[in-house]
């Protein structure tokens, strides 16, 4: 069975739009809340939120695992089965639930009341903050396997509809909190998480009538929990590593050159990470059919899958990304003001490897795949923590304090031939064949697209003018070279096509044909 890929792109379409909506509501709504709680209260919520988020990390891992079992089981047709994972994952989702809960009770509350620098006269306001959070992160957990459910179906459009309706309800709370009386910050948690708690039912009520596996039933089966909860462990400690070196480099940071590199640092990632997250919607469009491909064994669809998934991730991230690598000085100056120093070169680094690691993502998924993550999980993770010990190494001998970046990218550079080694034999990839449709084309897309805009920073004076030309030749170069050497004919017609057809819906009434 071929690829859907009108599917793949009315659910990439759902998605972005779900994202700017979001986007939109989230910074209105951060602007409103500010101002009716003022800076102290503000701080002390986004103080309590990250605390209770700290111990809400597996749980994000156990939902991966729980939509990829699903989303195998839905590729498989076997229904019986499909019940038996959902019903064993909702009763995985309680039991960390309920860890926890015991964690947050013991452990958070002590650092609450021992560690944390709240004022005494906001500090039972803070207590409630705490527990409506931890209620709300604990809720979050038990329903998780609702959210993984829709994901696996591909209902991008309920997911993304959803979503608003959440967003929208929180700013009609952030509006309604500029007219409470009493204790805005309680009453600001007390709100949100009724809209968590009305959200969260309304994902189980939509489940409950459209997919016939989430009625619950009390299973045991012991090779289904082995498998996965081995799966989430192995997942855990890949998420696991990749934290702790990002976290280690920040500390490294600090200790060689003080804690100016690490607002630059911390800048760069926030930059990086928003590019990032327009490729994360089209990916999740794609990843579901990427399990579901596997499971039926279907091999040439599947190469063909991971093959257009790296390739039109790259490229949506090089239409991005090549101006700001041009013009990081300046995107910088018009954003921030004031730019502390080093973050130009981490910003350009840091995009660099960003790039590298959108190509290896469908690799990742295809191998999550699989279930068979241990042995892939311990190399991968192993090179990505040599990052810390060598750039320690790296900054002991006086380098400077962008070469850790370079380190980052050099080892994200070798981690990916490791994955394409690890699973070519249980993909049945031939590496020659994805080498070529895959990282020759974007080579060729890449070096067609450099010499212009680099040559217009050569040749002209920093500024407005010279930033609008770079933008304007680096997008329409990226655009024309994908589409003519970066796709193969079928692909190009397929796009074409769904152009053609979208303006024609854009058409005024009035000039369509009758």
């Amino acid at each position: 069975m071929p690829p859907d890929n009108k599917k793949i792109a009315a659910n990439t379409l759902m998605l972005y739009l779900r994202m700017f909506v979001m986007l939109a509501v989230a910074l209105y709504t951060s602007r409103i809340v500010l101002q009716a709680l003022g800076v102290v209260d503000y701080g002390i919520y986004n103080l309590i939120g990250g605390l209770v988020s700290l111990f809400a990390l597996l749980n994000g891992t156990l939902v991966n695992t729980t939509q990829r079992f699903i989303t195998y089981a839905l590729g498989q047709e076997d229904r019986v089965r499909l019940n038996k994972i959902f019903s064993i994952a909702v009763n995985a989702h309680v039991l960390i639930a309920l860890l926890t809960l015991a964690l947050l009770e013991s452990v958070g509350l002590w650092f609450f009341q021992e560690q944390l620098n709240i004022d005494a006269d906001r500090r039972a306001a803070a207590m409630v903050v705490f527990q409506l959070s931890a209620f709300s992160c604990l809720l979050a957990m038990v329903t998780s396997p609702f959210y993984a459910d829709i994901i696996s179906h591909e209902k991008m459009s309920v997911f993304a509809g959803f979503s608003v309706l959440e967003g929208c309800l929180k700013l009609g709370t952030a509006i309604l909190l500029q007219y409470i009386q009493s204790d805005k910050l309680i009453a600001y948690a007390a709100l949100l998480a009724t809209v968590d708690l009305a959200s969260r039912l309304l994902y189980i009520l939509y489940c409950y009538t459209h997919f016939s596996e989430t009625h619950y039933r009390w299973y045991r089966d012991a090779s289904i929990e082995k498998e996965l909860f081995s799966f989430a462990g192995w997942s855990f400690f890949g998420s696991a590593a990749s934290i702790s070196f990002n976290q280690g480099l920040s500390m490294l940071l600090n200790i060689f050159f003080g804690p100016v590199v690490n607002a630059a640092r911390g800048i760069a990632t926030q930059a990086q990470t928003a590019l990032l997250l327009f490729i994360t919607n089209f990916q999740t469009a794609v990843n579901p059919q990427i399990v579901k491909t596997y499971a039926r064994g279907d091999y040439d669809s599947l190469h063909l899958l991971m093959m257009r998934s790296s390739r039109f991730s790259y490229y949506l991230i090089l239409l991005l990304s090549l101006p700001i690598l041009c013009e990081a000085p300046l995107v910088l100056q018009l954003w921030l003001g004031e730019v502390p120093e080093h973050t130009v070169i981490f910003l350009r680094i840091g995009l660099c490897t960003a790039m590298l690691y959108t190509i290896s993502q469908p690799v990742v998924t295809a191998t999550g795949a699989t279930g068979d993550i241990k042995t892939y999980n311990i190399v991968c993770s192993s090179l990505l923590i040599s990052i810390l010990p060598l750039s320690y190494l790296a900054l002991s001998a006086g380098a400077p304090a962008y070469s850790v970046y370079f380190v980052h990218l050099g080892i994200e550079l070798v981690t990916q031939g490791a994955r394409l080694l690890l699973v070519r034999r249980k993909l049945r990839l031939s590496l020659s064949r994805y080498i070529g449709g895959t990282y020759l084309r974007i080579a060729l897309v890449t070096l067609v697209c450099l010499p212009l805009p680099i040559g217009l920073c050569l040749s002209m004076r920093e500024g407005i003018l010279r930033a609008l030309l770079v933008g304007l030749s680096s997008g329409t170069l990226v655009a024309l070279a994908a589409l003519t050497l970066g796709v193969s004919a079928h692909e190009r017609r397929f796009i074409l096509g769904e152009l053609t057809r979208y303006c024609r819906k854009l058409k005024p009434l009035g000039q369509r044909q009758p």
